[in-house]
């Protein structure tokens, strides 16, 4: 994930690679200029050719074209704002489990709330590594103790299960120390939140916008680009690169914004920053309980 200033300088905002689709679209857009001036030198060379095609058609799909390219944004942004919103909810709801061991279970022993909160970190790390198909086993063996994270690990879904025993720590220590069924019930609901952001996470991760309608909007996309030096070669002349590169970054910086964003969870700089989500959420853990970090 970039990051970026909150007040960027004009420079910056032109010039800056960090966060930019440029390094993904550059060699598409720089054929197509190719394309333009090769156009152009036949154009000014072989100018009984009338090479030149009309407008007016391809002005109608590019106003197409940007329509269907906007609705496919909206919806990849809706789905990145999505699991952005889930993730806020996961941290809050961490802070709210943090008060209430510490609130409603005022006698667990420091040693017991220590494993009971690093099993709330390893689910935000088993989640994160669930939702990109990646290895989790050296942030579990940080946070849970080894046959724990043997029967983890060879758990089908890590995060869940994880939550599963964590749930039932809490009730044992609910048990232990007599409290009042009230005060775990708002503790369970607590952990039902987080199955709640677990399963919203799954949904948007294995639901991917259809792949015909990304299919067309992509060759589509190649199409208008590759026809448009033929259409502007003749009112344009030599600034016909110029123009059509321009229209090319449009196009397809909008094309590949929309495939980037449309899974918030992978490790492309505009996806979610799912890293530092945990950071925030283990040190939060830490200190709100006042438990020991793992070494």
């Amino acid at each position: 994930m970039s990051t970026r200033s909150r007040t960027p300088t004009v420079a910056s905002l032109l010039f800056t690679l960090n966060g930019s689709i440029v390094p993904v679209i550059w060699r598409r857009v720089l054929y197509t200029i190719l394309l333009s001036v090769g156009v152009v030198w036949l154009d000014v060379h072989f100018f009984a050719l009338h090479i030149g095609l009309n407008a007016a058609p391809l002005t109608l799909m590019g106003l197409t074209l940007a329509i269907f390219l906007g609705f496919r944004n909206t919806v990849a942004y809706q789905r990145w704002w999505d699991a952005r919103t889930l993730w806020g909810e996961m941290i809050f709801t961490m802070r709210n489990l943090a008060r209430q061991t510490l609130a409603f279970l005022p006698d667990t022993p420091a040693a017991e709330r220590g494993v009971l909160v690093h099993r709330l970190v390893a689910f935000t790390h088993a989640m994160r590594h669930h939702l990109r198909a990646t290895d989790p086993a050296g942030e579990l063996s940080r946070w849970l103790g080894d046959d724990e994270r043997e029967t983890m690990l060879a758990a089908p879904n890590r995060p869940s299960a994880i939550l599963a025993r964590t749930g039932v720590a809490y009730a044992e220590a609910a048990r232990a120390q007599g409290a009042d069924p009230i005060l775990l019930s708002a503790i369970d609901n607590e952990l039902g939140k987080l199955s709640h952001v677990l399963a919203g996470c799954e949904r948007i991760q294995g639901t991917p916008i259809p792949y015909a309608y990304i299919l067309l909007l992509h060759r589509t996309v190649h199409i208008y680009c590759f026809l448009l030096p033929f259409c502007m070669v003749s009112l344009m002349g030599w600034f016909t690169p110029l123009v059509v590169g321009v229209l090319a970054y449009t196009f397809f910086g909008l094309d590949a914004l929309g495939d980037q964003i449309e899974d918030p969870f992978g490790l492309l700089p505009n996806d979610l920053p799912l890293e530092r989500y945990c950071a925030t959420a283990e040190t939060d853990l830490l200190s709100l309980t006042d438990s020991p970090r793992p070494e």
